[in-house]
């Protein structure tokens, strides 16, 4: 961008490039705002449900599974279009899984219908006392089938009388019971279906006639006298959403394939408010902290960052609108981060200028030289965290996927940012002749004899992560959150605000035992459950019935299967984004010491953090396994740039051994590497403030890991090096 020849850009050249990115920072304005009308909010930001179905294919063959499974989206689509969902969105995953998504709501008979076969039988009720009597002794006669309704048993003939493929629609009816409205639910059949009704009535009045519904006896009316109408009554004790649910599910036909809830994360409208809420907050005195800060270290160079990192900020709102990406409050959290990691490039660049200040060179030079120096040192550092956010996209789901899109953005956004709009302002700043460039200095210019510390760092780093490790097996199953192992994890806010333990004790009589209660304070009178169970359904009505009011924040439901699949996909984003981080440094480096080293610090950082977040009572969850990612990514920026300052300095030290070159790298770059890290946490602390409970862990686990990561890129990344370069002089890298 500056001419090797040391001329400052051309002035018309300057204008133009200036205008382009004011013009594209215009542009990008109108295209995302307002944000809630151009940006997809993922269901833990508007509420709403996700809801992964596996179908048994076990009785269908398999060349008519494809067909089962597009009939079975079909009918799922008829049955959610009767609650008046905007805009669901439901796809097949894989061969046996379809994924439903229905934003904006939240609603138990929602789940309860999406797995209703919707069979509907009519059944004839034998009438013959003696065959009764030894099929309850345990003879059921041959042709019969022996069902429970209502604490009376039933004997049935097999054949079935009438199908639900006889009925032409079904509809909330009223009858009176005791003087009172009772709802019920009316069936009208087809032109053949009332043929068949009336004949089947009109041979066996006086008789019994079972209504099934998927299996299990709704009513068993006697038959008066034929009924000719082609009209008929389910009754029963339905409720009005009761009767409502059973036909929605009565008129989107059956299902071809029974189907289970395989996952369910349902996010009330609350909880979602209350999310981008504390999103926003976090942005805010995330970009505070770093912006008071970086203003007041760097001065000049201070405004220039603030402005990148407004531009990173709208850049990557521009690039989820652009690819129609979803925020979701880990996406937040992605921003957020981002603020602090584009920093690094900054600081970087900073820190270079100051350098070359000190040696006496005029400010354009030192500017020029400032940007040459780390322009490498960026785009090495910020791609390998970019290789951690690939993988995060390839094995994360749902909201993980949308911190790895934003994290992503946020790279490419503060490499250009950094990169390209910094040396354009500098340069116009440059041809209103500055004068000084003056900044503060926090980090004096230091001698310290890093390698000498390199044998008890290590030993205390081993200790540290055996007994991190140690601790882990010893809890077993009890250190995976349900994401792991499954389960269901429910949040309510009750009104007026319970005791603890007078949930426990009324969810004990009710025969909830096994189950975990505790109260968070993101929001007033808000409990959690945690259960190996699905119990939401009468958790529910318990607390709907003992409370004033109960509204339902999150519900997060994890089947045994798809605890294992994401176990699995986070073990191999972990092994391959460090493998990739691996074989970059390798060829960046050229030397497999250089990378062994760098991956070795990683694990040690991935490690210690793990085991000082189960120590502190989090869980292993898919958001905590995105933190330990994201921390491999951020503690390899450090690590690429002290062994750049390495590289860089080895012409002018051919005759001094390795540990020298490294303490001289480590001395040198101490600056900007306690400036990074110091913004980075002060972001990171504002999620972890403000964040709440949803982010408690994912926070928690950042900031141990920004720490760890900023001693093991000193203390055990570079003096590694040693154990894998045998040679005490370092040659060409």
């Amino acid at each position: 961008l500056l001419q090797k020849d040391k001329a400052m850009i051309k002035k018309s050249d300057l204008k133009l490039r200036l205008f382009t990115i004011l013009f594209l920072a215009v542009l990008s304005l109108f295209y995302v705002f307002p944000l809630q009308e151009k940006i997809n909010l993922g269901l833990d930001l508007q509420g709403g449900m996700h809801v992964l179905l596996d179908a048994d294919l076990s009785g269908i063959p398999s060349e008519e599974a494809s067909n089962a499974m597009d009939a079975s989206v079909a009918t799922l689509r008829r049955r959610i279009d009767t609650f008046g969902v905007r805009e669901p969105s439901i796809a097949i995953q894989g061969r046996q899984s379809i994924l439903v998504q229905v934003p904006g709501l939240v609603d138990r008979q929602i789940v309860d219908n999406l797995r209703e076969v919707g069979r509907l039988e009519f059944k004839l009720v034998s009438d013959d006392e003696g065959k009764k009597e030894k099929a309850l002794e345990g003879e059921i006669p041959e042709g019969y089938q022996l069902k429970e309704y209502e604490g009376q048993k039933y004997l049935l003939e097999s054949q079935v009388a009438l199908t639900g493929a006889d009925l032409s629609r079904s509809y909330v009816s009223y009858g009176e019971q005791r003087g009172l409205p009772l709802p019920e639910v009316g069936l009208r059949f087809t032109s053949e279906g009332s043929r068949k009704f009336a004949e089947v009535t009109r041979q066996n009045v006086g008789r019994q006639l079972a209504i099934i519904l998927d299996g299990q006896i709704t009513g068993a009316p006697q038959i008066r006298e034929a009924i000719v109408g082609g009209r008929a009554q389910i009754t029963g004790n339905f409720t009005v959403d009761e009767a409502r649910a059973t036909v929605a599910v009565l008129n989107s036909g059956a299902l071809p394939v029974p189907l289970h809830v395989a996952e369910e994360r349902s996010v009330g409208p609350l909880l979602g408010f209350d999310s981008i809420q504390r999103g926003m907050q976090s942005i805010a005195l995330g970009a505070l902290l770093v912006a008071g800060f970086v203003l007041i270290y760097y001065l000049l160079g201070g405004i220039v960052t603030i402005i990148c990192l407004i531009l990173d900020l709208l850049f990557i709102l521009v690039g989820l609108r652009l690819f129609g990406a979803t925020l979701t409050l880990p996406g937040i959290a992605g921003m957020i981060l981002t603020l602090g990691m584009a920093v690094d490039a900054n600081v970087l660049i900073l820190e270079r200028i100051r350098e070359e200040l000190s040696q006496g060179k005029p400010i354009s030079i030192a500017i020029r030289n400032g940007f040459d120096k780390a322009k490498r040192t960026i785009f090495d550092a910020n791609l390998t965290t970019l290789i951690a956010a690939i993988f995060l996209f390839i094995y994360g789901t749902g909201p993980i996927r949308g911190f790895a899109i934003t994290l992503s953005l946020g790279i490419l956004s503060s490499i250009f940012t950094a990169v390209f709009v910094g040396r354009m302002i500098y340069a116009f700043v440059l041809e209103l002749r500055l004068k000084r460039f003056p900044m503060f200095s926090l980090v004096p210019r230091s001698h310290i004899d890093f390698i000498k510390l390199k044998n008890v760092c290590l030993i205390i780093s081993l200790f540290l992560v055996l007994a991190g490790l140690i601790n882990f097996h010893r809890k077993g199953e009890d250190a995976y959150g349900i994401d792991f192992v499954g389960g269901q994890n429910l949040e309510y806010k009750i009104t007026p605000k319970p005791d603890v333990s007078e949930i426990r004790a009324l969810l004990a009589a009710e025969g909830f035992v096994d189950i975990n209660i505790q109260e968070f304070q993101d929001i007033e009178g808000a409990i959690a459950i945690e259960s190996k169970e699905d119990i939401a359904g009468p958790v529910f009505e318990i607390l709907d019935r003992e409370f004033d009011s109960v509204d339902e924040l999150r519900v997060a439901t994890i089947g045994p299967r798809v605890g294992g699949v994401l176990r699995r996909r986070a073990i191999s984003a972990i092994i391959l984004s460090l493998l990739g981080i691996l074989l970059f440094v390798a060829y960046r480096f050229k030397h497999f010491d250089f990378a062994f080293a760098a991956v070795i610090a990683l694990f040690h950082d991935v490690l210690f953090s793990l085991g000082v977040m189960i120590f502190a009572g989090h869980q292993l969850s898919l958001l905590t396994v995105t933190a330990l990612l994201t921390i491999a990514g951020y503690s390899i920026n450090d690590t690429i740039v002290i062994y750049d300052r390495i590289r860089e300095i080895l012409p002018r030290m051919q005759k001094a051994n390795l540990s020298e070159v490294i303490n001289t790298a480590i001395n040198e770059t101490i600056s900007r590497t306690a400036i990074t890290s110091l913004t980075t946490l002060l972001v990171v602390l504002s999620i972890f403030l403000l964040g709440g409970r949803a982010l408690a862990g994912f926070s928690f686990t950042l900031l141990v890991g920004i720490m760890v990561g900023t001693y093991s890129s000193v203390f055990i990344a570079s003096p590694l090096v040693l154990f894998f370069r045998k040679s005490r002089l370092l040659h060409k890298s």
